[in-house]
């Protein structure tokens, strides 16, 4: 079935080609009084000769621009005035949580007073607190022995705020080792099908169990990682018969093999110049902050204005040659105003 975008990719074609069979009738007819028109040089101003080219693709520029325009629902506003994030160039947030029974330990925070759940919880409010929520959509993966998608696509924060409080969802998975890499692999499946560089991956463990082979390859949507390591780096705990710490040099490799970065949450937020290149905020091209219906917008002025101008331009501009005013005309005037020795 063919969709709405895909339809405006149709439409442009047919103007295109349209279009060039057009102006290839026209040049046919225009060659036969290209003396009448341009002169003994029967030949157009050199930026002229470019006019069908400009002509067609303006064609097909408009046609794009209006069909785009046509099936995108309109822009909608919530109650403050903000503009919502458009439903088919959306931006996502996707965060895999370590659920594990490690992260239930009490050496975490300023103070090593928090469990490692509850510090991630506050990190990753601090977190939010600075990302424009409104544009962006929340998913969260829970990764324990395997990995299970908890929600997709989230608007509500309410939602986030559930999962990261003291919701025990270590209970859903089999006792076992923490398998981190099962949890980005379910992430990299879950933000395959999305717009590239949309999508921002926040990696949220003590990193205690974490592998040294078989990372898994992040799809295109993956724009920005940010792992964050929560517990004591240096002292830890003791559960199962094993002593549980924050693996920090671990986790750094994990960061640089993903392609992103790493921080110690244990005692200090993210800070603000992390988020913001995280989600290009700021250092962001002006090109890729449009969305799709700015493009068309883009599109279907410089199209219509081409087309408008074009044969303004043409009629006073397309040629150098002025009929009724020759060489030889304007020689034997300026002839005439030579004046004569003795007289």
């Amino acid at each position: 079935m063919v969709t709405g975008l895909e339809w405006s990719v149709v439409a442009a074609g047919a103007a295109l080609f349209l279009g060039a069979l057009t102006e290839f009738i026209h040049a046919r007819r225009v060659r036969r009084v290209a003396a009448l028109a341009f002169g003994p040089s029967a030949r157009a101003a050199w930026w002229a000769r470019g006019a069908p080219v400009l002509r067609v693709l303006s064609f097909a520029a408009v046609a794009w621009g209006l069909v785009v325009l046509w099936v995108l629902p309109p822009a909608r506003h919530d109650r403050e005035g903000q503009k919502s994030a458009n439903v088919t160039d959306p931006r996502h947030v996707l965060m895999v949580l370590d659920v594990s029974p490690s992260m239930r330990l009490v050496d975490a925070g300023p103070k090593h007073d928090q469990s490692r759940m509850q510090r991630a919880r506050d990190v990753m409010f601090s977190f939010f607190e600075r990302v424009p929520f409104e544009q962006y959509r929340v998913s969260v993966v829970a990764v324990y022995n395997g990995a299970k998608a908890v929600v997709i696509d989230t608007r509500d924060f309410e939602v986030v705020r559930n999962i990261l409080g003291d919701l025990p969802m270590h209970y859903a998975f089999k006792s076992g080792k923490t398998k981190l890499f099962e949890g980005i692999e379910e992430a990299a499946r879950i933000a395959k099908p999305w717009n590239p560089s949309s999508t921002t991956l926040v990696i949220v463990t003590d990193g205690d169990t974490v592998p040294a082979t078989g990372m898994p390859s992040l799809p295109a949507a993956v724009h920005s990682t940010i792992v964050i390591g929560v517990g004591d780096p240096k002292v830890g705990k003791f559960i199962d018969g094993a002593h549980s710490r924050q693996d920090v040099m671990m986790l750094r490799q994990v960061a640089a093999r993903l392609g992103g970065v790493f921080h110690d949450a244990n005692e200090t937020h993210l800070a603000s110049n992390l988020i913001g290149e995280a989600f290009a905020v700021e250092g962001e091209g002006a090109w890729r902050r449009l969305s799709l219906r700015e493009y068309a917008l883009l599109a279907l002025a410089v199209g219509a204005s081409l087309l408008a101008l074009l044969p303004v331009l043409l009629h006073f501009l397309g040629t150098n040659w002025h009929p009724g005013k020759s060489r030889a005309t304007q020689t034997t005037s300026q002839a005439r105003l030579i004046p004569v020795e003795g007289v």
